[in-house]
């Protein structure tokens, strides 16, 4: 009798222990997950808990006061709707960097039907700030290449803040040749303020990892579009960047330096931080006029971290629609069509005297300053400059337009 008591006493206190742990699962009682409010959003907030705080009176006292809840919320959307629609370079890189915005992970988990996440450079390192996986969505399978940032400063430390070394660089290029080895097209997913500048990375070979990132991009042979989902920071975010169609969310940003480093550089000083970001022009709606980004992915009211799957749904819908432009791209064709892409940026056209917009190289693969130079020959730029091609010639490094 003595040993089945004592081993029913075992029994209950497993029992126990295990309930106890279950009970960490227990239905919330309210949302108990951190969210971060920017200064800009306070009235938001405030106005989201003031219709939550009639809702819970109203309940509590068996009071109707929905038709006052619906003015509420009505006014709430219009103000959010308006907020969001004025937003300045400053803001628009503060949502892009909100704690609570959806990370690589959080998307891929989100649209795909199936996921299997890949590991490892081949070289003895698995970069946690660069994931890698195989996807599928709408039955077609696609290879998914992304960085990933954390939620908290644990997970950060974990993720090195989305900032991959070299052999995370490393292992996205192996991804994509496995792509190009099975036909499956590639999706690359931006979100980081740069590579990682520690000095084991510089020792293992970081420039040399994204130059030959950026190298061989050009020679994969399937379809390869890229997403900006938060920031793009300098080389670490072009070395999964080279693409043939470059897609940007709303409230994303895409810059050859930080704001606060290139203020630190040309103005000496943070405080010149905004004045630098406004002079970047590194928002989504600017960089789709000037031609470096080919689309922007809409986001929902209040941005991507204040309705995710309401995001990923957008997401989602442009990444199917984008790839199914490439489909009928030979091999060849996407090829060019992605060099073309590149060579053509920076190019812009220039008015004559009389306002006639001067054309732009019909082929950039063989355009030169003379070239150039001989197609606007005799014509006036601007405020008396004109094309001279013997001067021209004599300088390859101008753009045959001498003041």
């Amino acid at each position: 009798a003595a040993p089945r008591g004592a081993a029913a006493e075992g029994e209950q206190k497993q029992g126990a222990g295990l309930m106890a742990r279950l009970s960490n699962w227990n239905p919330m009682k309210k949302k108990s997950a951190k969210t971060v409010a920017l200064d800009f959003e306070k009235p938001l907030v405030e106005l989201d808990s003031r219709i939550e705080e009639v809702r819970r009176v109203a309940e509590e006292n068996g009071v109707d006061v929905r038709e006052q809840i619906g003015e509420l919320e009505t006014r709430a959307a219009e103000l959010r709707r308006e907020t969001y629609s004025r937003l300045t370079p400053v803001q628009q890189l503060q949502v892009a960097r909100h704690p609570n915005r959806p990370t690589f992970l959080d998307i891929a988990l989100n649209i795909t039907d199936k996921w299997v996440e890949l590991h490892g450079d081949r070289g003895g390192y698995d970069d946690p700030a660069m994931v890698c996986g195989v996807g599928v969505m709408e039955g077609e399978t696609f290879m998914f290449i992304g960085h990933q940032k954390g939620r908290n400063t644990k997970e950060n430390l974990e993720r090195n803040f989305g900032m991959p070394t070299p052999a995370g660089y490393r292992k996205a290029l192996r991804m994509m040749r496995h792509a190009e080895r099975f036909g499956f097209p590639v999706l690359t997913f931006v979100d980081t303020p740069g590579a990682y500048a520690g000095v084991k990375a510089e020792e293992m070979g970081q420039g040399e990892a994204i130059a030959y990132n950026l190298r061989e991009s050009f020679g994969i042979k399937v379809p390869i579009i890229s997403l900006v989902i938060g920031e793009g920071g300098s080389g670490g975010a072009l070395a999964i960047g080279i693409c043939d169609k470059m897609l940007m969310m709303e409230h994303s940003v895409y810059y050859v330096a930080s704001p606060e480093a290139c203020a630190a550089i040309l103005w000496k000083t943070r405080d010149a931080t905004p004045k630098a970001t406004e002079a970047l022009r590194i928002t989504s709606s600017e960089l789709l006029k000037m031609g470096v980004c080919d689309a922007v992915v809409p986001e929902p009211e209040g941005a991507a971290h204040a309705d995710p799957l309401g995001a990923f749904d957008f997401v989602k819908t442009e990444l199917l629609a984008t790839i199914r432009e490439f489909k009928s791209y030979s091999t060849d064709e996407l090829l060019e069509h992605r060099y073309n892409k590149f060579r053509k940026l920076g190019m812009y056209n220039i008015e004559t005297v009389d306002g006639e917009s001067l054309p732009l190289p019909a082929d950039p693969h063989t355009a030169t300053p003379e070239s150039y130079a001989a197609e606007i020959a005799g014509k006036q730029v601007g405020a008396g400059v004109e094309v001279d091609v013997n001067e021209a010639s004599a300088d390859p490094s101008s753009i045959a337009m001498q003041q």
